[in-house]
């Protein structure tokens, strides 16, 4: 009985879980001899009801549908070496008022007047760095922010490691807004273009932009590394581009080619 008892007050304890995993990890896990990412993941589960805290619909990629249940989001420390993913910070995700009253992602598309061929007149170019970054981002940001407070100068972090939602530009600036490169997937019909190679300083409009890149023939004076295993040929040519496709030595972009 006297056990039975006390269960309460431990359900009633506050615990610095994020604290508690780093200090495990740090003790027990960490080995100095290796590289380690920084990936970030969202888990969805299903939950009936209407009173549990946090309750609300949340995108499934398992049912590819929102569904009604509670949703994680995980910062994790992945070894290179051992492909292990370790769990540091864990917190539940509260959508805000402005998610809630935001739209389906996927409206109806209403039919808009054919535009002429050509550049808006009195169009001007925009600064693509220059972004407005969503809840989600912003929350995600925040944790990243307050793991590094924990993580102090112990581990050198250089890549986030995002799925394919993220692979877009508001969240390459969200990383770069913390420091980080991020790694993601690209969408399928996303178009890369190689920078052009022989501009001519007397033209006055300059190209930017050369070959577009075809990812099922990538030339190969662009190959870095290829490696066999277990009947797979994998490629990896980096390339660096900027979101507008221009050279750059900060930026760092892989495409891998499997072949069985």
């Amino acid at each position: 009985m006297a056990v039975i008892g006390r269960c309460p007050r431990f359900f009633h304890t506050v615990i610095p879980w994020a604290t508690l995993f780093w200090l495990f990890f740090r003790k027990h896990l960490f080995r100095a001899n290796e590289v380690y990412l920084l990936a970030g993941d969202e888990v969805v589960v299903s939950k009936s009801g209407k009173k549990t805290y946090g309750l609300d619909r949340f995108f499934s990629s398992l049912v590819s549908k929102p569904i009604l249940g509670l949703s994680f989001l995980t910062l994790s420390l992945v070894s290179v070496e051992q492909r292990h993913s370790f769990p540091i910070q864990i917190e539940q995700v509260i959508k805000s008022d402005v998610e809630k009253s935001s739209p389906s992602p996927t409206p109806e598309v209403k039919p808009q007047e054919k535009r002429k061929r050509g550049r808006p007149k009195g169009s001007k170019n925009k600064n693509k760095t220059e972004v407005i970054l969503t809840s989600e981002l912003l929350r995600i940001q925040k944790m990243i922010n307050s793991l590094f407070k924990l993580l102090g100068d112990f581990i050198s972090l250089t890549y986030l490691v995002l799925d394919g939602h993220f692979g877009n530009n508001n969240a390459l600036q969200m990383a770069h807004q913390v420091n980080l490169r991020i790694i993601s997937k690209l969408r399928y019909d996303s178009a890369l273009y190689i920078p052009y190679q022989n501009p001519d300083p007397n033209c006055r409009s300059r190209r930017k932009y050369g070959e577009k890149i075809n990812y099922h023939n990538i030339p190969q004076k662009y190959l870095c590394k290829s490696t066999i295993e277990d009947e797979t040929q994998t490629d990896i040519n980096p390339r660096y581009f900027t979101p507008q496709g221009i050279c750059s030595s900060t930026e760092c972009s892989y495409f891998s080619q499997n072949q069985s």
